[in-house]
Protein backbone atom coordinates (compact mmCIF):
# COMPACT_ATOMS: atom_id res chain seq x y z
CA UNK A 1 0.00 0.00 0.00
CA UNK A 2 1.60 3.77 -1.25
CA UNK A 3 1.60 6.19 1.77
CA UNK A 4 -1.22 8.11 -0.53
CA UNK A 5 -3.65 5.50 0.02
CA UNK A 6 -2.59 4.81 4.06
CA UNK A 7 -3.02 7.99 4.72
CA UNK A 8 -6.43 7.91 2.96
CA UNK A 9 -7.31 4.68 4.55
CA UNK A 10 -6.81 6.09 8.01
CA UNK A 11 -8.38 9.58 7.50
CA UNK A 12 -12.05 9.92 8.00
CA UNK A 13 -13.44 10.73 4.44
CA UNK A 14 -10.59 8.89 2.55
CA UNK A 15 -9.63 11.63 0.00
CA UNK A 16 -11.97 14.17 0.94
CA UNK A 17 -10.92 13.68 4.65
CA UNK A 18 -7.48 14.18 3.36
CA UNK A 19 -8.07 17.55 1.71
CA UNK A 20 -10.40 19.04 4.24
CA UNK A 21 -7.24 18.07 7.18
CA UNK A 22 -4.79 19.59 5.67
CA UNK A 23 -7.08 23.13 4.37
CA UNK A 24 -7.77 22.74 8.51
CA UNK A 25 -3.79 22.90 8.97
CA UNK A 26 -2.80 25.41 6.68
CA UNK A 27 -5.69 27.85 8.08
CA UNK A 28 -4.78 26.93 11.79
CA UNK A 29 -0.83 28.36 10.00
CA UNK A 30 -1.60 31.08 8.69
CA UNK A 31 -3.89 32.10 11.87
CA UNK A 32 -0.98 31.20 14.47
CA UNK A 33 1.28 33.50 11.99
CA UNK A 34 -1.06 36.43 12.05
CA UNK A 35 -1.66 35.75 15.85
CA UNK A 36 2.71 36.50 16.23
CA UNK A 37 2.27 40.10 13.22
CA UNK A 38 -0.25 41.00 15.87
CA UNK A 39 -3.25 41.20 12.98
CA UNK A 40 -6.47 42.45 14.23
CA UNK A 41 -9.62 40.07 13.55
CA UNK A 42 -10.30 42.29 10.06
CA UNK A 43 -6.68 41.51 9.36
CA UNK A 44 -6.71 37.82 10.04
CA UNK A 45 -9.90 37.41 7.90
CA UNK A 46 -8.99 38.99 5.21
CA UNK A 47 -5.51 36.68 5.47
CA UNK A 48 -7.92 33.95 4.97
CA UNK A 49 -9.58 35.03 2.08
CA UNK A 50 -6.71 36.11 0.60
CA UNK A 51 -4.80 32.37 1.20
CA UNK A 52 -8.38 30.66 0.05
CA UNK A 53 -8.49 32.55 -3.28
CA UNK A 54 -4.90 31.45 -4.26
CA UNK A 55 -6.06 27.96 -3.21
CA UNK A 56 -8.57 28.08 -5.23
CA UNK A 57 -7.24 28.92 -8.54
CA UNK A 58 -3.94 26.72 -8.56
CA UNK A 59 -6.16 23.86 -7.82
CA UNK A 60 -8.19 24.41 -10.06
CA UNK A 61 -5.65 24.94 -12.32
CA UNK A 62 -3.60 21.93 -11.31
CA UNK A 63 -6.81 19.81 -11.60
CA UNK A 64 -7.28 20.90 -15.21
CA UNK A 65 -3.26 19.97 -15.97
CA UNK A 66 -3.73 16.53 -14.28
CA UNK A 67 -5.78 16.00 -17.20
CA UNK A 68 -3.94 17.02 -19.66
CA UNK A 69 -0.32 15.25 -17.91
CA UNK A 70 -1.64 12.94 -15.05
CA UNK A 71 -4.19 11.02 -17.37
CA UNK A 72 -3.16 11.81 -21.18
CA UNK A 73 0.34 12.56 -20.96
CA UNK A 74 0.29 15.63 -22.74
CA UNK A 75 2.64 18.05 -22.07
CA UNK A 76 1.09 21.31 -22.06
CA UNK A 77 3.37 24.01 -20.94
CA UNK A 78 1.18 26.68 -22.40
CA UNK A 79 -1.69 27.47 -19.55
CA UNK A 80 -1.40 30.90 -19.71
CA UNK A 81 -2.46 31.04 -22.71
CA UNK A 82 -5.76 29.45 -22.72
CA UNK A 83 -6.56 31.37 -19.21
CA UNK A 84 -5.61 34.35 -21.32
CA UNK A 85 -7.94 33.54 -24.30
CA UNK A 86 -10.32 32.83 -21.78
CA UNK A 87 -10.89 35.91 -19.52
CA UNK A 88 -10.45 38.45 -22.82
CA UNK A 89 -13.25 36.26 -24.42
CA UNK A 90 -15.26 36.98 -21.28
CA UNK A 91 -14.37 40.44 -21.39
CA UNK A 92 -15.28 41.16 -24.79
CA UNK A 93 -18.89 39.58 -24.03
CA UNK A 94 -19.73 40.92 -20.68
CA UNK A 95 -18.50 44.36 -20.48
CA UNK A 96 -20.55 47.38 -21.35
CA UNK A 97 -21.12 48.63 -24.40
CA UNK A 98 -18.76 51.56 -24.77
CA UNK A 99 -19.78 55.48 -23.53
CA UNK A 100 -17.37 58.36 -25.12
CA UNK A 101 -16.33 60.06 -21.94
CA UNK A 102 -15.86 56.67 -19.87
CA UNK A 103 -13.14 55.15 -18.16
CA UNK A 104 -12.78 52.72 -20.54
CA UNK A 105 -11.57 53.49 -23.67
CA UNK A 106 -13.48 49.92 -25.67
CA UNK A 107 -16.57 48.81 -25.01
CA UNK A 108 -17.67 45.12 -24.83
CA UNK A 109 -21.06 43.19 -26.22
CA UNK A 110 -22.91 43.86 -22.80
CA UNK A 111 -24.15 40.59 -22.28
CA UNK A 112 -24.89 38.97 -19.02
CA UNK A 113 -21.54 37.87 -17.12
CA UNK A 114 -22.57 34.37 -17.31
CA UNK A 115 -22.78 34.22 -20.91
CA UNK A 116 -19.40 35.78 -21.36
CA UNK A 117 -18.00 33.08 -18.85
CA UNK A 118 -19.45 30.55 -21.09
CA UNK A 119 -17.74 32.14 -24.28
CA UNK A 120 -14.60 32.26 -22.56
CA UNK A 121 -14.36 29.05 -22.03
CA UNK A 122 -15.64 27.84 -25.81
CA UNK A 123 -13.01 30.05 -26.91
CA UNK A 124 -10.13 28.09 -24.43
CA UNK A 125 -11.58 24.98 -25.77
CA UNK A 126 -11.29 25.86 -29.47
CA UNK A 127 -7.57 27.53 -28.97
CA UNK A 128 -6.97 23.96 -27.39
CA UNK A 129 -8.54 22.83 -30.88
CA UNK A 130 -6.61 24.94 -33.25
CA UNK A 131 -2.97 23.98 -31.25
CA UNK A 132 -4.06 19.84 -30.66
CA UNK A 133 -5.09 19.37 -34.45
CA UNK A 134 -1.00 19.92 -35.94
CA UNK A 135 0.80 19.19 -32.40
CA UNK A 136 -0.90 16.12 -30.85
CA UNK A 137 0.89 14.42 -33.89
CA UNK A 138 4.05 15.52 -31.94
CA UNK A 139 4.99 13.56 -28.71
CA UNK A 140 6.62 15.15 -25.27
CA UNK A 141 8.88 17.85 -25.82
CA UNK A 142 8.11 18.92 -28.95
CA UNK A 143 4.43 19.26 -28.02
CA UNK A 144 5.66 21.88 -25.09
CA UNK A 145 7.23 23.52 -27.47
CA UNK A 146 4.53 24.51 -29.31
CA UNK A 147 1.94 24.84 -26.40
CA UNK A 148 4.70 27.35 -25.02
CA UNK A 149 4.81 29.10 -28.24
CA UNK A 150 1.10 29.08 -28.75
CA UNK A 151 0.67 31.06 -25.41
CA UNK A 152 3.31 33.58 -26.35
CA UNK A 153 1.44 34.29 -29.38
CA UNK A 154 -1.37 34.91 -27.39
CA UNK A 155 -0.20 37.56 -25.49
CA UNK A 156 1.54 39.38 -27.86
CA UNK A 157 -1.61 39.52 -29.93
CA UNK A 158 -3.57 40.70 -27.00
CA UNK A 159 -0.29 43.75 -26.87
CA UNK A 160 -0.77 44.01 -30.59
CA UNK A 161 -2.30 47.34 -31.21
CA UNK A 162 -4.66 46.04 -34.13
CA UNK A 163 -6.40 44.25 -31.35
CA UNK A 164 -6.46 47.55 -29.11
CA UNK A 165 -10.09 48.39 -30.72
CA UNK A 166 -12.30 47.42 -33.47
CA UNK A 167 -15.62 47.07 -34.47
CA UNK A 168 -18.28 44.42 -33.77
CA UNK A 169 -21.66 44.31 -34.33
CA UNK A 170 -21.84 47.69 -34.51
CA UNK A 171 -20.39 48.16 -31.15
CA UNK A 172 -16.52 49.49 -30.35
CA UNK A 173 -14.60 46.99 -28.90
CA UNK A 174 -11.14 45.64 -28.13
CA UNK A 175 -8.76 44.26 -25.96
CA UNK A 176 -6.84 46.95 -25.05
CA UNK A 177 -3.49 46.78 -26.21
CA UNK A 178 -0.69 47.11 -23.75
CA UNK A 179 -2.26 49.61 -21.98
CA UNK A 180 -4.82 46.86 -20.12
CA UNK A 181 -8.94 46.37 -20.06
CA UNK A 182 -10.65 48.10 -16.92
CA UNK A 183 -13.04 45.07 -16.11
CA UNK A 184 -15.92 47.43 -15.57
CA UNK A 185 -19.12 45.16 -15.45
CA UNK A 186 -21.21 44.57 -12.83
CA UNK A 187 -19.38 42.96 -9.63
CA UNK A 188 -19.26 38.78 -9.97
CA UNK A 189 -20.54 38.32 -6.90
CA UNK A 190 -23.64 40.96 -6.98
CA UNK A 191 -24.33 39.29 -10.62
CA UNK A 192 -24.46 35.72 -8.99
CA UNK A 193 -26.91 36.86 -6.08
CA UNK A 194 -29.12 38.83 -8.44
CA UNK A 195 -29.57 35.76 -10.71
CA UNK A 196 -31.11 33.78 -8.26
CA UNK A 197 -32.70 36.40 -6.63
CA UNK A 198 -30.57 36.83 -3.18
CA UNK A 199 -28.50 40.10 -3.47
CA UNK A 200 -30.85 41.56 -0.91
CA UNK A 201 -30.38 38.58 1.62
CA UNK A 202 -26.70 39.09 0.83
CA UNK A 203 -26.73 42.48 1.59
CA UNK A 204 -28.32 41.68 4.82
CA UNK A 205 -25.26 39.14 5.18
CA UNK A 206 -23.36 41.91 5.04
CA UNK A 207 -24.77 44.04 7.51
CA UNK A 208 -25.32 41.58 10.42
CA UNK A 209 -21.38 40.92 9.83
CA UNK A 210 -21.12 44.58 11.49
CA UNK A 211 -20.84 42.41 14.71
CA UNK A 212 -17.82 41.17 13.45
CA UNK A 213 -16.34 43.77 11.81
CA UNK A 214 -17.83 47.34 12.74
CA UNK A 215 -16.33 49.13 9.87
CA UNK A 216 -17.42 48.46 6.20
CA UNK A 217 -17.67 45.03 6.37
CA UNK A 218 -18.43 44.10 2.49
CA UNK A 219 -14.71 43.97 1.02
CA UNK A 220 -14.36 41.20 3.90
CA UNK A 221 -16.98 39.46 3.19
CA UNK A 222 -16.87 39.45 -0.82
CA UNK A 223 -13.17 38.19 -0.23
CA UNK A 224 -14.64 35.32 2.23
CA UNK A 225 -17.69 34.46 -0.36
CA UNK A 226 -15.54 34.57 -2.88
CA UNK A 227 -12.83 32.17 -2.17
CA UNK A 228 -15.55 29.81 -0.63
CA UNK A 229 -17.55 29.51 -4.21
CA UNK A 230 -13.71 28.78 -5.90
CA UNK A 231 -13.87 25.77 -3.25
CA UNK A 232 -17.20 24.70 -4.60
CA UNK A 233 -15.73 24.59 -8.24
CA UNK A 234 -12.77 22.73 -6.92
CA UNK A 235 -15.24 20.21 -5.59
CA UNK A 236 -16.40 20.77 -8.88
CA UNK A 237 -13.42 20.23 -10.97
CA UNK A 238 -12.64 16.99 -8.61
CA UNK A 239 -15.77 15.41 -9.04
CA UNK A 240 -15.92 15.21 -12.58
CA UNK A 241 -12.35 14.78 -13.32
CA UNK A 242 -13.04 11.48 -11.04
CA UNK A 243 -15.93 10.77 -12.75
CA UNK A 244 -13.88 11.22 -16.32
CA UNK A 245 -10.92 9.17 -14.75
CA UNK A 246 -13.78 6.19 -13.73
CA UNK A 247 -15.25 6.23 -16.96
CA UNK A 248 -14.32 4.51 -20.46
CA UNK A 249 -13.06 7.58 -21.44
CA UNK A 250 -10.70 8.07 -18.37
CA UNK A 251 -9.66 4.43 -19.14
CA UNK A 252 -8.63 4.65 -22.76
CA UNK A 253 -7.15 8.42 -21.62
CA UNK A 254 -4.58 6.02 -19.10
CA UNK A 255 -4.10 3.58 -21.79
CA UNK A 256 -2.69 6.28 -24.23
CA UNK A 257 -0.83 8.17 -21.39
CA UNK A 258 1.10 4.40 -20.48
CA UNK A 259 1.41 3.13 -24.44
CA UNK A 260 -0.57 5.40 -27.07
CA UNK A 261 0.63 1.90 -29.76
CA UNK A 262 -1.02 -0.18 -28.01
CA UNK A 263 -4.09 1.68 -27.68
CA UNK A 264 -3.90 2.18 -31.10
CA UNK A 265 -3.65 -1.68 -31.65
CA UNK A 266 -6.95 -2.50 -29.85
CA UNK A 267 -8.73 -0.21 -32.28
CA UNK A 268 -8.90 3.11 -30.06
CA UNK A 269 -8.71 6.24 -32.00
CA UNK A 270 -5.73 7.88 -29.72
CA UNK A 271 -6.39 11.09 -31.78
CA UNK A 272 -9.83 12.12 -31.03
CA UNK A 273 -9.66 11.02 -27.64
CA UNK A 274 -6.40 13.04 -27.00
CA UNK A 275 -8.28 16.34 -29.20
CA UNK A 276 -11.35 15.07 -26.42
CA UNK A 277 -8.91 15.63 -23.58
CA UNK A 278 -6.80 18.69 -24.58
CA UNK A 279 -9.99 20.51 -25.41
CA UNK A 280 -11.58 19.89 -21.69
CA UNK A 281 -8.71 20.44 -19.99
CA UNK A 282 -8.47 24.08 -21.56
CA UNK A 283 -11.51 24.80 -21.20
CA UNK A 284 -11.03 24.13 -17.24
CA UNK A 285 -7.73 26.28 -17.84
CA UNK A 286 -10.13 29.37 -19.05
CA UNK A 287 -12.74 29.15 -16.51
CA UNK A 288 -9.87 29.17 -14.02
CA UNK A 289 -8.59 32.37 -15.29
CA UNK A 290 -11.57 34.17 -15.94
CA UNK A 291 -11.92 33.16 -11.68
CA UNK A 292 -8.71 34.66 -11.17
CA UNK A 293 -9.20 37.93 -12.86
CA UNK A 294 -12.86 38.94 -13.06
CA UNK A 295 -12.68 40.05 -9.74
CA UNK A 296 -9.66 42.44 -10.24
CA UNK A 297 -10.72 45.06 -12.11
CA UNK A 298 -8.77 45.04 -14.75
CA UNK A 299 -6.53 43.08 -16.56
CA UNK A 300 -3.02 43.31 -18.99
CA UNK A 301 -1.57 41.03 -21.29
CA UNK A 302 2.10 41.14 -19.24
CA UNK A 303 0.52 39.43 -16.34
CA UNK A 304 0.09 36.49 -18.83
CA UNK A 305 3.88 35.28 -18.38
CA UNK A 306 5.09 32.24 -18.85
CA UNK A 307 6.35 31.92 -15.27
CA UNK A 308 2.46 31.45 -14.20
CA UNK A 309 2.49 28.09 -16.13
CA UNK A 310 5.39 27.17 -14.23
CA UNK A 311 3.59 27.97 -10.99
CA UNK A 312 1.06 25.66 -11.90
CA UNK A 313 3.37 22.54 -12.98
CA UNK A 314 5.70 23.12 -9.78
CA UNK A 315 1.80 22.50 -7.73
CA UNK A 316 1.15 19.27 -9.83
CA UNK A 317 4.34 17.83 -9.34
CA UNK A 318 4.11 18.90 -5.44
CA UNK A 319 0.83 16.64 -5.37
CA UNK A 320 1.90 14.40 -7.36
CA UNK A 321 0.55 14.09 -11.44
CA UNK A 322 -2.16 11.65 -12.37
CA UNK A 323 -4.01 11.94 -8.52
CA UNK A 324 -6.81 14.44 -8.60
CA UNK A 325 -6.74 14.44 -4.39
CA UNK A 326 -3.00 14.88 -5.32
CA UNK A 327 -3.45 18.04 -7.26
CA UNK A 328 -5.77 19.93 -4.98
CA UNK A 329 -3.45 19.12 -2.45
CA UNK A 330 -0.62 20.39 -4.72
CA UNK A 331 -2.13 23.32 -5.15
CA UNK A 332 -2.72 24.55 -1.17
CA UNK A 333 0.42 23.53 -0.38
CA UNK A 334 1.89 25.80 -3.47
CA UNK A 335 -0.36 28.73 -2.70
CA UNK A 336 0.09 28.29 1.14
CA UNK A 337 4.38 27.76 1.21
CA UNK A 338 5.76 28.95 -2.05
CA UNK A 339 3.41 31.74 -3.43
CA UNK A 340 2.16 33.53 0.05
CA UNK A 341 4.31 32.38 1.97
CA UNK A 342 7.65 34.44 1.62
CA UNK A 343 5.53 37.28 1.87
CA UNK A 344 3.98 36.01 5.67
CA UNK A 345 7.76 34.74 6.72
CA UNK A 346 9.43 38.51 6.24
CA UNK A 347 6.57 40.68 7.72
CA UNK A 348 6.63 37.86 10.64
CA UNK A 349 10.97 38.39 10.61
CA UNK A 350 10.04 42.59 10.36
CA UNK A 351 7.24 41.92 13.49
CA UNK A 352 9.95 39.96 15.61
CA UNK A 353 13.35 42.06 14.79
CA UNK A 354 11.66 45.68 14.04
CA UNK A 355 14.73 47.84 14.48
CA UNK A 356 16.73 45.09 11.80
CA UNK A 357 18.43 46.95 8.93
CA UNK A 358 19.14 44.40 6.07
CA UNK A 359 22.00 45.31 3.93
CA UNK A 360 21.18 46.95 0.64
CA UNK A 361 23.41 44.97 -0.96
CA UNK A 362 24.67 41.42 -2.06
CA UNK A 363 28.57 42.53 -1.73
CA UNK A 364 27.52 43.90 2.29
CA UNK A 365 25.45 40.75 2.94
CA UNK A 366 28.48 38.30 2.07
CA UNK A 367 31.43 40.35 3.10
CA UNK A 368 30.67 40.06 6.64
CA UNK A 369 30.04 35.59 6.14
CA UNK A 370 33.31 36.08 4.65
CA UNK A 371 35.85 38.46 7.08
CA UNK A 372 34.14 37.32 10.02
CA UNK A 373 31.88 34.70 9.91
CA UNK A 374 28.65 36.36 10.75
CA UNK A 375 25.71 35.44 8.68
CA UNK A 376 23.66 38.00 10.06
CA UNK A 377 23.60 40.17 7.72
CA UNK A 378 23.23 37.95 4.87
CA UNK A 379 20.10 36.00 6.33
CA UNK A 380 19.09 39.49 6.62
CA UNK A 381 19.43 40.46 2.71
CA UNK A 382 17.78 37.03 1.69
CA UNK A 383 14.51 37.90 4.27
CA UNK A 384 14.61 41.63 2.58
CA UNK A 385 15.14 40.53 -0.73
CA UNK A 386 12.45 37.54 -0.38
CA UNK A 387 10.21 37.95 -2.84
CA UNK A 388 12.68 38.66 -5.56
CA UNK A 389 14.04 35.52 -4.63
CA UNK A 390 10.77 33.57 -5.02
CA UNK A 391 11.40 32.04 -7.85
CA UNK A 392 15.03 30.83 -6.96
CA UNK A 393 13.51 29.08 -3.73
CA UNK A 394 10.74 27.72 -6.02
CA UNK A 395 13.38 26.52 -8.42
CA UNK A 396 15.08 24.68 -5.36
CA UNK A 397 11.69 23.17 -4.30
CA UNK A 398 11.04 21.80 -7.85
CA UNK A 399 15.02 20.05 -8.08
CA UNK A 400 14.13 18.71 -4.29
CA UNK A 401 11.24 16.95 -5.45
CA UNK A 402 12.43 15.72 -8.67
CA UNK A 403 15.38 13.96 -7.19
CA UNK A 404 13.27 12.95 -3.91
CA UNK A 405 10.23 13.00 -4.36
CA UNK A 406 9.37 12.43 -8.11
CA UNK A 407 5.80 11.02 -7.71
CA UNK A 408 4.93 13.73 -5.46
CA UNK A 409 4.48 14.26 -1.78
CA UNK A 410 1.26 11.40 -1.19
CA UNK A 411 3.30 9.12 -3.38
CA UNK A 412 1.87 6.88 -6.45
CA UNK A 413 -1.26 5.29 -6.22
CA UNK A 414 -2.68 2.23 -7.73
CA UNK A 415 -5.74 2.59 -10.17
CA UNK A 416 -8.37 -0.19 -10.62
CA UNK A 417 -8.78 -1.25 -13.68
CA UNK A 418 -12.28 -2.44 -13.56
CA UNK A 419 -15.73 -0.41 -13.65
CA UNK A 420 -16.99 -2.12 -10.64
CA UNK A 421 -15.38 -2.45 -7.42
CA UNK A 422 -13.23 -6.12 -6.62
CA UNK A 423 -14.77 -7.05 -3.26
CA UNK A 424 -13.83 -10.17 -2.03
CA UNK A 425 -17.37 -12.03 -2.41
CA UNK A 426 -16.53 -10.79 -6.44
CA UNK A 427 -12.97 -12.04 -6.46
CA UNK A 428 -13.95 -15.67 -5.17
CA UNK A 429 -16.96 -16.05 -7.76
CA UNK A 430 -14.03 -15.02 -10.43
CA UNK A 431 -12.13 -17.36 -9.17
CA UNK A 432 -14.58 -19.92 -9.38
CA UNK A 433 -15.40 -19.06 -12.88
CA UNK A 434 -11.90 -19.72 -13.74
CA UNK A 435 -10.96 -16.04 -14.05
CA UNK A 436 -7.94 -14.17 -13.04
CA UNK A 437 -9.19 -10.69 -12.67
CA UNK A 438 -6.50 -9.29 -10.20
CA UNK A 439 -5.20 -6.43 -11.69
CA UNK A 440 -4.44 -3.21 -9.71
CA UNK A 441 -2.93 -1.03 -12.23
CA UNK A 442 -4.76 0.05 -15.71
CA UNK A 443 -3.54 -1.80 -18.72
CA UNK A 444 -4.46 -0.75 -22.14
CA UNK A 445 -5.86 -4.64 -22.24
CA UNK A 446 -8.64 -3.94 -19.70
CA UNK A 447 -9.09 -0.50 -21.07
CA UNK A 448 -10.26 -2.68 -24.44
CA UNK A 449 -12.14 -5.08 -22.69
CA UNK A 450 -13.73 -3.04 -20.85
CA UNK A 451 -14.67 0.43 -22.41
CA UNK A 452 -16.01 -1.45 -25.15
CA UNK A 453 -17.82 0.95 -27.51
CA UNK A 454 -19.21 2.84 -25.30
CA UNK A 455 -15.58 4.98 -24.64
CA UNK A 456 -17.13 8.42 -26.26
Amino acid sequence: MSVRDDLAARMPGGDTGLIVAVLLVTYAAYVLVGVGLGYSLRGQLNTIAVLTFYIGVFAMLALALNLHWGYTGLFNIGIVGFMAVGVYVMALFSKPAYTPGGAAQVGGLGLPLIIGIIAGMVAAALLGLVVALPALRLRADYLAIVTIAMSEIVRFSFLSGDLQQFQLLGNRVGFGGGSGLILDFTDPLQALFQSVGLWGAYLGFVDAFTVIVPTNPKPVVDGLVYGLILLLFVGAYFWLLKRTGESPFGRVLKAIREDEDVANSLGKDTNQFKIKSFMLGCALMGLAGIFWLMTQGAVTPNFFRPRVTFFVWIALIIGGAGSNTGSVLGGAVFAAVLYQGPRYFKNLIDTVLPSTDAPSGFGQAVGPLISNIDPAPLFFYTVDSIRQLQLVIMGLVLIWLMHNRPEGMLGYRKETASGIPLTAAHARKTATDGGEHTDESPSPSNVASEGGESNE
